[in-house]
């Protein structure tokens, strides 16, 4: 709809060309692409990091086994998952940051939530349910604090609507070896909630 205000947003944010300068800077020398995915209707809330590499080549949030593991938490299909009218992807950063002289991923720009972050949250009147996936999405939803401690106090957390997931980064792996709670206990609660979210009418 050309008078969605929401829509408006989403071509505002896929035209942001703020962090040209500091992208052509990077080992990657990329250019922005920022990966807008939200509409109104969502109900669940995905906020992650930043777009990788494969993100940045598909201009699809989560193509990548980040994502395949990410979808295996959630119980949702990829038809679910991303369903417009029920879940919105919000990272804390729209474009893939790059990497630096050593191939690490860099963390996603401040400047991009400070921007962006306040007008897509507004925009999403519906939402019910945050998966702050990684510390950056932590920090914004949560507060300053550690992934692992409040991962492990998820159900506190859950209990305000707001699910605290490490990064499903395969970097993460030896940390879902050592927390094995985090698939017997978190994982299957949090399946049946958004069961539950995305079957409720509204």
């Amino acid at each position: 709809m050309q008078d969605d205000p929401a829509s408006e947003l989403v071509a505002q944010i896929r035209a942001c060309r703020l962090c040209a300068d500091r992208f052509a800077q990077t080992a990657t020398a990329h250019a922005p692409r920022p990966v807008a995915w939200f509409a109104p209707g969502a109900r669940l809330l995905i906020a992650g990091q930043a777009p990788g590499a494969r993100v940045h080549a598909s201009g699809r949030p989560f193509t990548d086994p980040s994502g395949d593991r990410l979808r295996d938490w959630t119980g949702l299909s990829a038809d679910d998952f991303y369903d417009l009218s029920r879940v919105a992807i919000v990272p804390m950063a729209f474009c893939f940051p790059g990497y630096d002289a050593k191939g690490a991923d860099l963390p996603p720009p401040p400047i991009c939530a400070r921007t962006w972050r306040a007008r897509v949250l507004a925009s999403l009147p519906k939402v019910r349910m945050v998966l702050a996936v990684g510390g950056a999405a932590q920090n914004w939803h949560l507060g300053p604090g550690s992934v692992t401690a409040r991962v492990t106090d998820w159900r506190s957390h859950a209990a305000r609507g707001i699910w605290p997931l490490p990064h499903p980064s395969w970097r993460n792996t030896a940390w879902l070896r050592r927390n094995p709670w985090f698939e017997t206990d978190l994982l299957p609660d949090l399946r049946r909630a958004i069961r539950s979210l995305m079957e409720t009418v509204q």
